[in-house]
């Protein structure tokens, strides 16, 4: 058997100082020099810095806090803090309550989204133009224009204090049904579709083995958007929830309360719930952001 030499085609770069051109081989990847490094890990520290300050306030005193210079290293009272916060912020009952609204709309908001987005970008149908307009402008009403008549339908429907109150009106989300959209306009090929057709495939066949494996990279990344949207959401929480059935940040509110506040308690509470979100970031957030630079049809 023969071995056969393949050459790599040969790239050329942008011009290197001096008016040289650089010639790179196909495959090979670029490195970045000192400088990017540099830039990279300054930038890395100033995003990692609320996060380590929220660390090392929860493990100090409030006096020490209080005191010039603030402290820079990690104490030994983060346990307790974490505990005192744990305790009386009712960080169980409020982290069960999170999962299952951040999870409920999350869920709602990924089908939905991909359904709309999937008829906006595919199908033909009379006004589709204006209804997607008006879709896209409901993007810039202020959410706070809405509470009221939020309130007082939820209100008539007896769901005041109760998880639904906050579930139901996010489960639809106007950036989500834009964003898939404008995904599957060129990751789905229409002709993909047309053959599913021609073979007798129904439309929710069609939906469920033609365009959620199209769609699935973007469905994961609006997954983890929503998902952490609705775990920081506060407004609408605070307004719709009482201190007996809170989410976290409703119970995190709570630690702020008192002639003097506990600082200390306050960041435990705030290392607390943001937990959550950094192991689902470290987990899955590879995943996630790979997945968004995968062509969704292979050929």
């Amino acid at each position: 058997m023969t071995t056969t030499d393949v050459t790599l085609p040969q790239v050329a770069a942008p011009d290197a100082p001096g008016g040289r051109r650089r010639v790179m081989g196909a495959g090979k990847h670029l490195h970045a020099g000192p400088v990017t490094y540099v830039v990279l890990a300054l930038f890395a520290v100033i995003s990692l810095a609320p996060l380590l300050w929220t660390v090392v306030a929860a493990s100090r005193t409030n006096a020490r806090l209080a005191q010039t210079p603030p402290p820079f290293w990690i104490g030994g009272n983060l346990f307790k803090n974490l505990e005192r916060a744990w305790n009386e912020a009712g960080m169980g009952t409020a982290m069960l309550n999170t999962i299952l609204v951040a999870s409920a709309i999350t869920v709602g908001t990924v089908l939905f989204s991909t359904l709309a987005g999937f008829a906006f970008a595919k199908l033909k149908f009379r006004f589709s133009s204006l209804l997607l307009l008006l879709t896209i402008g409901t993007m810039m009403v202020p959410p706070q224009l809405a509470v009221v008549p939020l309130y007082l339908w939820m209100s008539d429907l007896g769901w005041a204090n109760q998880l639904q109150t906050v579930i139901l009106p996010t489960l639809v989300s106007a950036f989500g049904t834009f964003f898939m959209r404008q995904y599957l306009v060129g990751a789905l090929p229409t002709e993909l579709i047309e053959a599913a057709r021609v073979d007798g495939a129904s439309s929710l066949r069609v939906v469920w083995h033609v365009v959620f494996p199209a769609a699935r990279p973007a469905m994961a990344v609006l997954g983890l958007l929503t998902f952490v949207m609705a775990w920081n959401d506060f407004l609408w929480p605070i307004i719709a929830l009482n201190g007996e059935n809170p989410t976290v940040q409703v119970a995190l509110n709570q630690l702020g309360t008192g002639y003097i506040p506990d600082d200390s308690v306050i960041m435990a509470g705030a290392l607390l719930g943001t937990l959550p979100l950094l192991i689902a970031f470290l987990l899955f957030g590879k995943q996630i952001v790979g997945g968004i630079m995968q062509g969704a049809v292979k050929g």
